[in-house]
């Protein structure tokens, strides 16, 4: 059974590559596209139920695929068939929502052989990804996911900004991939094989300072794919470039592959690490965090919001697994369960609501043409299914219960109050820290999605293309309103998912049961009876309050005759989109509270009339916040690359002599390290 869902899984994916390549056009070839991409990713959402439930792993050796490195092999274990499930949970919704929104496409200004050919082999690499069981294939994969990504980011390439988009991304996730190398050599510790059953051998015999080499490498390498701070600069670039679809695969699908990449190199492959480690990643998610989040706020670019609201949220996953390696290491294995679980959760959650808000930011860019919310307003009026979908994934993002997102947070933040059972001291006083910065970035988010939808979807519209906004087709009406009902279901249903994501985590080292689910009952109850939490019954008790609501006004004989009057317009005669709250306005007291971190710029120009400086024409404002790591980290950096490939330069002369002195000199070179070796 496993094997013939794996067959379809890849004769699927090559089919609907192939489909696109033959006919891209039409209806039929992007709905062909569309179904081979879909029926791929149900086949892994099956392969990887079937390990996860039957705990048995599921192999396959293709030594002469690639007969260097000991050939691609496979081996998909419950970690990985989680993560291959998480792959078809986003990518289904995204493929069927796809056959819509590139129609637009069909004008000429994209290709949509490229598009259709490179997202299939995107689901396929990443889908690899998680069954690579030696460093060959999971590099070969690595490498395979971060090219089709990059192709799919530069679909729009004729738009401003997106081929720089794709240089940021290209650069970054190569960087990674580098750091990735370095740690893989290391591990591998001179054998050829490389196969991940050596590498936890040799981890365990490895000196400590290379185990703690290994581990920042792995940091760097997968941080960067997940987009945690300071190495997340693609995401708010890459996001907006890429088509909506692919852009809700990268933030809600593939930035997870770097917290699988670090769960299996630290976790599972090297068995843990000392307390520092788990302190880093903990460091790195609450920095993350709180950064997303304040530089979504400030964003009037709602797919950029989006992508920083990623950023966000890759930090609490990283919080709860940083906190999981600090519990690991501490011999508490319950706590360090639930804190993994909680990571796990919220990592299937963010896949379910960012989906769905980058396919509802996409139906909002497929009906007005612009991504920014100071030219929208009122469109739930124009886009019922739209704005329900994006209000259901802004309620579930903002952790409002009975929605996903609380159920995953609370289980985090459970996990975070038990630390006093913690031996060390300096960890238990640091461990509330972390607790109050994951505290108010929750607040910060409910902010920021508030923000999101009030000025997108309420008041009057601020611009024609608003105005005259049209609903979504039905295909991609559709692919959110799958994801809107995992939003519910995961939402109320913890007491069912918490003991499958626990048999998830159960071959790793030093991680036990989470204890949170003492069956049979509706209710969580954390393993230290700190509290308890049932979604299910929060959500029956607001149905309840739903269905009386009508029957109290009737009995309180309420007037139920239709009522239609003008809005409050502030002692104004006539309301305009000019007297509107805008997204600017609505930041503007964080900024202030923020202003050291912000350190905002303004900018006003005025034109006055030219027979008298009394009567002004036009007054333009412009505001902004500073990008710190861009200009502290990243602009000093590139200015130094600069200089190094201006020095370099001067070596290419164009005259044959110097070329053959130079192969000589390093001809020579080589023999000597080859003696002295």
């Amino acid at each position: 059974m496993m094997l013939v869902c794996f067959v379809i899984l890849v004769l699927a994916y090559t089919l609907g590559a192939l489909s696109a390549l033959v006919m891209p056009r039409g209806g039929v070839g992007r709905g062909l596209t569309a179904l081979c991409a879909v029926t791929g990713a149900a086949a892994g959402c099956v392969l990887g139920a079937g390990v996860v439930f039957a705990g048995e792993p599921f192999s396959l050796s293709l030594p002469d695929l690639a007969p260097l490195g000991g050939g691609l092999l496979l081996r998909l274990d419950p970690l990985g068939a989680f993560f291959l499930v998480v792959i078809g949970v986003g990518a289904i919704p995204a493929s069927i929502y796809g056959v819509g929104y590139s129609a637009a496409y069909e004008d000429g200004r994209a290709s949509l052989r490229l598009l259709g050919v490179m997202l299939n082999l995107f689901l396929l690499s990443m889908s690899l990804v998680t069954m690579a069981d030696n460093v060959l294939t999971f590099l070969l994969m690595w490498e395979g996911m971060s090219l089709a990504s990059y192709f799919l980011v530069i679909t729009e390439a004729g738009e401003d900004g997106t081929v720089q988009a794709g240089l940021w991304y290209t650069a970054m996730t190569h960087a990674g991939w580098a750091a990735l190398f370095g740690a893989f050599l290391i591990l591998m510790n001179g054998q050829a094989t490389g196969t991940f059953a050596d590498l936890r051998m040799n981890a365990a015999t490895l000196d400590p300072a290379l185990r703690n080499a290994v581990f920042v490498l792995a940091l760097l390498g997968f941080g960067s794919k997940a987009g945690a701070a300071p190495l997340h600069v693609w995401l708010p670039r890459a996001h907006p470039a890429a088509p909506s679809h692919v852009s809700a695969l990268m933030s809600g699908v593939m930035i997870k592959l770097g917290v699988f990449g670090l769960l299996r190199v630290v976790l599972d492959l090297m068995g843990g690490g000392p307390l520092w480690w788990g302190a880093v990643v903990l460091a790195v998610g609450a920095v993350s965090t709180m950064l997303g989040i304040l530089y979504a706020l400030m964003e009037q670019d709602l797919k950029r919001l989006l992508a920083y609201s990623s950023v966000e949220n890759i930090g609490i996953i990283l919080m709860a697994v940083g906190t999981g390696m600090i519990f690991q290491r501490s011999n508490l294995p319950v706590l360090a369960g639930l804190a993994l679980t909680g990571a796990l959760y919220h990592t299937l959650n963010h896949t379910a609501f960012k989906t769905l808000l980058f396919l509802g930011a996409g139906s909002v860019l497929h009906a007005t043409h612009t991504r920014n919310m100071e030219a929208l307003g009122g469109l739930i009026k124009r886009m019922p299914w739209t704005a329900a979908f994006f209000l259901i994934g802004a309620a579930s993002i903002a952790a409002l219960p009975p929605l996903n997102g609380f159920a995953s947070e609370w289980l985090i933040f459970q996990s975070m109050l038990s630390a006093f059972k913690l031996p060390m001291p300096e960890l238990a006083v640091l461990m509330p820290i972390a607790v109050g910065i994951l505290a108010l970035t929750s607040g910060l988010a409910a902010a920021g999605f508030v923000k999101a939808f009030g000025i997108s979807f309420l008041a009057i519209p601020r611009s024609p293309e608003a105005e005259h906004a049209h609903e979504s087709p039905l295909s991609m009406r559709a692919g959110m309103a799958i994801p809107a009902v995992l939003c519910v279901v995961l939402g109320i249903t913890p007491f069912a998912v918490l003991p499958v994501l626990e048999r998830v985590l159960a071959g790793l080292p030093g991680i036990g049961g989470s204890g949170a689910v003492p069956a049979p009952t509706l209710f969580v109850q954390s393993p230290n009876a700190f509290g308890q939490m049932s979604p299910a019954l929060v959500g029956l008790a607001l149905l309840v309050i739903l269905a009386l609501a009508p029957l109290g006004l009737r009995l309180a004989r309420a007037n139920r005759a239709l009522r239609v009057s003008d809005s409050w317009g502030c002692g104004r005669i006539g309301q305009t989109p000019r007297m509107e709250y805008t997204a600017t306005a609505f930041a503007e007291p964080l900024r202030r509270v923020f202003a050291e971190l912000y350190r905002p710029t303004q900018e006003l120009s005025i034109d006055f009339h030219s027979e008298s400086k009394y009567f002004v024409q036009s007054i333009a404002y412009r505001s902004g916040v500073t990008p710190w790591f861009e200009k502290a980290l990243y602009a000093p950096l590139l200015a130094a690359v600069a200089w190094l490939a201006a020095q370099v330069r001067r070596l290419q002369s164009g005259s044959l002599h110097l070329y053959l002195a130079y192969i000589t000199i390093v001809l020579i070179v080589l023999l000597w390290l080859a003696r002295w070796s």
